[in-house]
């Protein structure tokens, strides 16, 4: 008889100790209508305070396809996520949302996507943001077009986390060991042939999103940072363009004081000179300070991520 192929599906999560029962017995009725693949579903349990650990220790126990990894202490999504391919064994590897706003029977599509057009990803996005604020989407749409011109990580607006993949391109992304981790950056760094299915997202089953708007924005600088020198470059352009205004002032002065003498007088908007410019060279600066705190955190190479206990 002929081995399968097998999907594996990860599931990183976070205090999710109502969604998880809930995600299962949904990724259970997926699993049974794709007869011709076998499941493994792999939790991490990024540092939960709630009950979501004993949930899934639960669960492996009943079934044997569940497996979990649970972290030390809470390392954030992203290191969720790499754990969760990492220790995958599949074929086909999908990484998945639990709070079911990934709606698991769309798995059937993409695996018909990889398997019979040829695709190495099929991923999902969205064109609606229902739950989000005025502000937020705002600033969502604006982060997709900043992003998508200085970076050289092409990012489809509204793409979720949620996508299969083939285990060469999963492969590709274990490989890369950055410390400082942005997947979605890394799917359009390392290519592949991927195909979008656009689809609305539904709201959670439960509980609330645990990106607040502070997160998203940390999440946001940290994909400028990883895949583009371009503020690096801006800060270089404005420290040249103040240099040509302050050579053009200076022979404004003298010429000046040649006519008209040199009255004492103007010190307020020379202050408020001396505030604005100190202001700029601070914020670029910081840009500055940004990057090499990325360095310094890459040169220590410490441990993505911490397991405390795995199966």
């Amino acid at each position: 008889m002929e081995k399968k192929e097998k999907i594996s599906i990860i599931v990183p999560c976070y205090n999710e100790e109502q969604s998880i029962p809930i995600f299962y017995k949904e990724i259970c009725k997926v699993s049974e209508k794709m007869e011709e693949v076998d499941f493994e579903y792999i939790f991490v349990d990024d540092g939960s305070k709630d009950k979501s650990f004993e949930i899934m220790k639960d669960l492996s126990k009943q079934d044997k396809r569940v497996r979990y990894v649970s972290f030390s202490r809470n390392f954030g999504k992203e290191a969720g996520m790499y754990a969760g391919l990492s220790e995958s064994t599949g074929d086909f590897v999908a990484i998945m949302d639990v709070d079911l706003q990934d709606p698991p029977e769309k798995l059937i599509d993409m695996y018909k996507g990889i398997k019979e057009e040829g695709y190495d990803c099929v991923a999902l996005y969205t064109t609606s943001h229902e739950g989000y604020s005025f502000i937020r989407k705002s600033l969502t749409n604006i982060w997709y077009k900043l992003i998508d011109k200085i970076s050289n990580s092409k990012q489809m607006p509204g793409a979720r986390d949620f996508r299969l993949m083939t285990r060469q391109m999963v492969d590709t992304i274990i490989s890369m060991k950055e410390y400082n981790r942005y997947t979605k950056g890394f799917y359009g760094y390392i290519g592949f042939k991927t195909k979008w299915l656009k689809y609305q997202a539904p709201d959670r089953e439960h509980g609330e999103s645990k990106f607040k708007l502070k997160s998203l924005i940390k999440y946001a600088i940290e994909g400028i940072v990883s895949f583009s020198t371009t503020p690096l470059i801006l800060s270089a352009y404005v420290g040249l363009l103040f240099c040509f205004i302050s050579f053009i002032a200076i022979i404004f002065i003298i010429v000046k004081t040649l006519l008209y003498g040199d009255p004492t007088s103007g010190w307020p908007s020379m202050a408020c000179i001396i505030m604005f410019v100190g202001g700029v060279q601070l914020f670029f600066l910081g840009i500055i300070g940004t990057y090499i705190s990325r360095i310094y955190l890459e040169v220590k190479e410490r441990p993505v991520y911490i397991i405390k206990e795995k199966k």
